[in-house]
């Protein structure tokens, strides 16, 4: 009877250790959501499907930002701490591993990030700019200076010519957009270099030209339209909205919406609904963008940081910092359908999509 008990256990112990095996061994799936956990300091890979965290890596201290390459296998990660740090973390999503961490050197306070035209782009608050990664050449190759005070989020235009970003502190929206080639070259018909004592050739660079737009107090949150004509900010200060034409590079609308700590804004993919999560506030509030009217409060907690669309399921995910979970929003009824467990204080969401 002792041995029958014993080799059942031996069998058990073995199937859990298989079990425990197989459960660390599972592959990265084609499509991710990506979560970071700013006390653990770790991004989670989760399965949208499942909704189970498959994985958890290692990123540096303070992570509030998280972006997947074009191709969905590695992650970049902003390593924050309100311009104390300067550095990216880097992740390897298939091999499920981190890479040596991108020092942005005197680019100090990385947070929003972009990916666009194979590059990373990414706010540096400590410098006043808005810089970009190329993975091509490992080096930091665009630095535009926007000269306002704590410029946060960003977004970038596929073909990288327009690039927009919240300016917390100074309360503006900068408007970056690529002009003419820089007549930086030789003459006309000359051969760089060829001729005695001419100088080495020099690359031709591009022009780039800032658009500045006074918004509200504190703006942080912000997002494009789907169709590209109007920006959104959420003014976190004093709880309005600015709604900017994008061609007339003006506001059009302040909305008085008392959300005060606004934290993240997001269209729903259609662009018929704006979503802005507080981090005072225990409600999601969903606007309609037509009519510019509130449209529905969603209850999630105690507060709420980052918020990411799902084009594919029809869902809202927000990250409760407070709570420790992120709560997941069915477009159709608009209400949590269920929580995730990334991490104590989740921030940044990402989607990765392996190519």
């Amino acid at each position: 009877m002792r041995y029958k008990t014993k080799r059942f256990l031996l069998w058990a112990f073995a199937l859990s250790m298989c079990m425990h095996r197989w459960a660390e061994a599972q592959s990265t799936p084609p499509r991710t959501l990506l979560a970071l956990s700013k006390h653990e300091h770790t991004l989670a890979i989760v399965d949208p499907v499942a909704l189970k965290v498959i994985t958890r890596l290692p990123v540096g201290q303070d992570p509030h930002e998280v972006i997947a390459s074009a191709d969905g296998a590695t992650a970049y990660v902003s390593i924050y701490g309100f311009g104390r740090y300067h550095a990216l973390s880097v992740l390897d999503l298939v091999a499920q591993k981190a890479l040596p961490d991108i020092d942005t050197g005197a680019l100090n306070g990385p947070h929003g990030l972009a990916a666009a035209g194979g590059n990373i782009w990414f706010t540096a608050e400590g410098a006043k700019a808005v810089s970009r990664f190329n993975p091509s050449t490992k080096s930091i190759d665009r630095i535009l200076g926007t000269g306002q005070n704590r410029t946060h989020m960003l977004y970038v235009t596929n073909d990288e010519k327009k690039i927009y970003t919240t300016n917390v502190t100074s309360g503006t929206v900068s408007v970056l957009e690529a002009g003419a080639v820089s007549p930086m070259g030789p003459p006309p018909g000359a051969q760089p270099g060829t001729q005695p004592g001419s100088p080495p050739a020099v690359p031709q660079g591009m022009d780039w030209n800032q658009t500045l737009i006074q918004v509200g107090k504190g703006d942080e949150g912000f997002d494009v339209s789907p169709d590209g004509r109007e920006l959104w900010t959420a003014n976190a200060q004093d709880g309005t909205l600015s709604v900017l034409d994008l061609e007339r590079k003006e506001v059009t609308v302040t909305i008085d919406a008392k959300i005060l700590a606004s934290n993240r804004l997001k269209f729903t993919p259609d662009g018929k609904l704006v979503f802005i999560t507080s981090l005072r506030g225990g409600d999601v509030v969903v606007y309609d963008a037509a009519s510019r009217k509130e449209f529905k409060r969603v209850p999630v907690g105690h507060g709420a940081a980052g918020l990411l669309m799902d084009p594919v399921g029809g869902r809202v995910f927000v990250a409760c910092t407070p709570d420790n979970y992120v709560a997941v929003i069915d477009l159709k009824t608009m209400e949590v359908t269920g929580h995730l467990d990334v991490g104590g204080q989740p921030d940044g969401l990402a989607w990765a999509v392996r190519q």
